[in-house]
């Protein structure tokens, strides 16, 4: 820390110590080592840069390496960040998605502004963007065969319990119709290819499909995101009264627990094994040729230890199919096994990681339905 006298130094340490300003006020990240000398919150680098982009509202300084006068420090002493979360996030939708310093830069920059540049949150019952219970607009949606991003119209409505979109902007039918109930929606920058990419899927005849789309404004597509959040919630409500908000807000969109590529062999398992792209969402592993592809290739139910499922590292002895990756892993079914290799060790062990969780975890009923269907379809 450069500058300063003692006192203020001291001061300083001893406000930055307080159990409150621990993690970033904006993301969580621990031991935040920058602050907002306008707003009074401690943040950690990462959010500091989305606020040095707002100066009108946020002034931030390092708390190593500036010099802070005895006013700031005394401004910070007095406000820190649980005096000013209770300001600028006294009203939060129980819907809206509050990101962590794992989520992507335009969910961490669209929060930030949401709180202290256009304060949504301070004032009960305000009109937001996403809580009308309607949003029609345009987003920039990936074609299915050819690719190619073009504008389509979205229209997502609460009444209906549905998200339409349609491929002209004068037609009378939509291309889809989905119950918002089967839809989930992730942030996808870098494998959309724009920082603006959020991923649409649903579930239909019980495949998965996906949507890519973007918008050219970081704060629509979030406002898209949330209030299909918001949509999900309401129409959850009535379906599940006596759940609470929390078991409500629980069931809303999800990010996926693991995406990569990893080589995999067929049923007979001396086949070659083919690189594929796979994406883990809960119980569902999905595989595509392409990550952008709009319908996976084949799915694979993982079910629960108690019900006969099991990952385990390495491959069977006598394994025939030829493969270029090493790092084998083989997910155990009571109906046959899988095999799969990996790039990488750390692969390996991070995707183990990831069976293990869903595998650890007992299946709800609406889990056992799912794990008959792909039973009876095999």
């Amino acid at each position: 820390m450069a500058g300063g006298n003692e006192r203020s130094m001291k001061a300083l340490k001893e406000v930055w110590r307080r159990a409150e300003n621990s993690l970033c006020a904006d993301c969580g990240k621990p031991d935040p080592d920058w602050a907002s000398s306008t707003l009074g919150v401690f943040i950690c680098l990462s959010c500091s840069g989305i606020h040095r982009n707002i100066p009108s509202i946020s002034k931030v300084k390092s708390l190593k390496m500036d010099h802070w006068d005895d006013a700031q420090v005394q401004f910070l002493a007095k406000h820190g960040n649980a005096v000013t979360k209770a300001t600028y996030e006294a009203h939060i939708p129980i819907y809206y998605y509050q990101p962590t310093y794992n989520d992507c830069q335009v969910l961490r920059e669209q929060w930030i502004r949401a709180k202290y540049e256009r304060k949504e949150f301070t004032e009960p019952g305000k009109q937001l963007p996403y809580s009308d219970g309607v949003k029609e607009g345009i987003l920039w949606k990936r074609g299915r065969d050819n690719g190619q991003f073009l504008p389509r119209k979205f229209l997502l409505s609460e009444r209906e319990g549905c998200l339409k979109y349609f491929t002209k902007q004068d037609a009378k039918e939509p291309k889809i119709n989905v119950k918002i109930d089967v839809i989930n929606a992730t942030f996808q920058p870098v494998k959309i290819g724009n920082p603006n990419g959020l991923q649409i899927t649903y579930i239909k005849d019980n495949k998965t499909r996906n949507i890519f789309v973007y918008h050219e404004s970081g704060k629509e597509v979030v406002d898209w995101f949330n209030a299909i959040r918001s949509v999900q919630f309401h129409y959850l409500k009535v379906a599940f009264p006596i759940a609470s908000d929390n078991e409500i807000k629980n069931r809303l969109t999800r990010n996926f627990l693991k995406e990569g590529y990893m080589e995999k062999t067929g049923p007979k398992q001396r086949e070659a094994f083919k690189k594929r792209w796979f994406t883990l969402d809960h119980r569902r592993l999905m595989y595509f040729k392409d990550p952008l592809d709009a319908f996976a290739k084949g799915e694979v139910f993982v079910g629960s230890r108690e019900n006969g499922y099991s990952v385990q590292k390495g491959l069977p002895s006598g394994t025939q199919g030829n493969f270029s990756w090493h790092y084998g892993l083989t997910i155990v079914t009571p109906d046959r096994e899988y095999l799969f290799t990996c790039e990488t060790e750390t692969d390996q062990l991070d995707w183990i990681a990831a069976f293990t969780s869903v595998i650890n975890q007992a299946m709800t009923p609406q889990e056992y339905a799912i794990e008959a269907y792909f039973k009876f379809k095999s």
